[in-house]
């Protein structure tokens, strides 16, 4: 298992643990919870701040595959989904982000102004036809409603993919460099024509933009070079609109030393995806009949994610450039595409990811984990039942959210405690916050807690355990609920087998 904050080895941990915790490592069958207590030790000094980004959904109209924006939507009433926006709120994002592959031929101008007149587009990926009733003001509207900043993708002249530059019925599908701009002019400039004469005055303030969506995953799309020079070209286009504006450029595949060599100015965030399956015996529907392979393959995963940020963090760590994580699942297949991302062991998997994502957090400021919501895709963080039904948060947005209201403003260094125990930890002010997956599949685990220069006034733990197989199907029948108990200060703390807890300590200086 991963050492609580640190990639150390199996040996160095039995060293630097003591005498102690090297007997019940080394007799694990003997090392019960009740037979003693390990102690964590936070160390109280902050050393980079935490971006509220980390925690940023994905919504991509995913078409006749998945049918998300368009279910998402009443279109006999006019307004998004009302138990869709309660789930919403549940998951608390703080980023919203509208684009994914769909940018590609994605026109923005025919999803603005009166409903009657927008013309429908062909889903080129994920296939059907997109009304376009949900559009630029639809989506801001949205994110208004859940409380979350707007991530806009432009179409970044497609990709470079001739495949989405005209689609087969002879449409120009591609968008240059100037239409991007006017999309900037038309939400940000308070006296943009085109937007007042749709009868919005107000200006729509969207302060981040994505240079396309994944430019280096096809042969068929941009070469770097191209794309280095598209990059300085959009991005010269649309601050001259608005300086003020961030923008994230593509750096993945190895693109990232030479984008920002000669394009770094004129980005402030480079993208990366990682979207990988974890591997056999997950892709079949028999992955419940062998609970601990199947949980051993998913606690195991979190060292090919780990792989990929260290990966992305050596090609800018010169220049601490900072990193957006544009798009992050499992892809498992199955009996539904990837179901096995409703059972409660795959949210222990993607909690292990966030522990991952704070530790990277000096460079990580925008991340996601899973495509927002959709009626049947489980990568899906949000499901919507059809027909009728109340959509639903799944198990990696239960994580989520756990970990959006209760996390610290600035990381904090923790060290100790059982090796079973994956914890980070934060602070603001004089309150501290750990996340604590235990990635043991059955046996609870116990330990103290010490802040050196602190004393602890008062605690609570919040905290998700259940059956790691259990799985979550419907807003009904949800095993994976939030259970809130108050901490006798000086008293150990336990933490359930396959649980997932935040902790928020009140402390003052000792």
């Amino acid at each position: 298992m991963l050492p609580p904050d640190s990639n150390l080895t199996r040996r160095e941990v039995l060293r630097t643990m003591g005498a102690t915790a090297a007997a019940l490592l080394a007799a694990p069958s003997l090392a019960n919870a009740d037979d003693a207590a390990t102690t964590i030790t936070i160390a109280p000094e902050p050393l980079f701040d935490l971006s509220p980004w980390l925690y940023m959904q994905f919504m991509e109209p995913l078409g006749t595959t998945d049918g998300s924006v368009e279910a998402s939507w009443d279109h006999l009433q006019q307004k998004w989904r009302p138990d869709l926006i309660a789930a919403t709120q549940e998951l608390a994002p703080p980023m919203m982000r509208w684009g994914g592959l769909f940018s590609a031929y994605y026109r923005w101008r025919e999803g603005v102004g009166p409903r009657a007149s927008r013309k429908p587009m062909h889903n080129l990926v994920w296939g059907g036809v997109e009304t376009n009733q949900i559009g630029t003001a639809e989506f801001l509207d949205f994110c208004r409603q859940v409380g979350a900043d707007p991530l806009m993708c432009v179409n970044f002249e497609a990709e470079g993919d001739p495949r989405w530059s005209i689609n087969e019925l002879g449409e120009a599908r591609s968008g240059n460099a100037q239409e991007a701009a006017d999309w900037v002019a038309y939400c940000n400039d308070p006296d943009n024509k085109e937007r007042i004469s749709h009868g919005t005055r107000e200006p729509f303030p969207i302060k981040v933009w994505q240079l396309g969506n994944e430019t280096s995953y096809a042969p068929s799309r941009f070469k770097k070079d191209w794309a280095i020079r598209k990059t300085v070209e959009f991005s010269t286009a649309m601050r001259k609109v608005d300086p003020t504006i961030q923008l994230i450029a593509w750096g993945d595949s190895g693109w990232a030393p030479e984008m920002i060599e000669k394009a770094g100015e004129h980005f402030d965030y480079l993208a990366f995806h990682h979207l990988f399956d974890p591997g056999a015996p997950l892709n079949d529907a028999d992955y419940s009949r062998d609970p601990a392979t199947t949980w051993a393959v998913l606690m195991g995963s979190v060292k090919k994610h780990e792989r990929k940020l260290l990966e992305m963090r050596a090609q800018v760590e010169r220049t601490k450039t900072a990193l957006a994580l544009t798009e992050c699942h499992f892809t498992m297949q199955g009996r539904n595409r990837c179901d096995l991302n409703s059972a409660w062991a795959t949210g222990v998997a993607y909690a292990r990811f966030l522990n991952l994502h704070e530790r990277h957090g000096d460079l990580l400021k925008i991340a996601n984990l899973g495509d927002f919501c959709g009626t049947r895709w489980q990568t899906n963080v949000i499901m919507i039942p059809t027909p009728g039904g109340k959509s639903y948060v799944m198990p990696v947005g239960k994580v989520m959210a756990l970990y959006r209201k209760h996390t610290g403003r600035q990381f904090v260094r923790v060290s100790g405690g059982p090796p079973e125990l994956d914890i980070t930890a934060s602070r603001t002010g004089d309150q501290f916050f750990l996340h604590v997956v235990n990635t043991h599949r059955t046996r609870a685990q116990t330990c103290q807690l010490t802040i050196p220069g602190f004393t602890a006034q008062s605690g609570k733990a919040f905290e998700i355990a259940t059956d790691p197989m259990a799985e979550l199907t419907s807003a009904k029948d949800d095993p994976m609920t939030v259970r809130e108990r108050a901490l006798v200060i000086g008293e150990p703390l336990t933490f359930p087998a396959a649980s997932v807890t935040a902790v928020e300590l009140a402390v003052r200086p000792a």
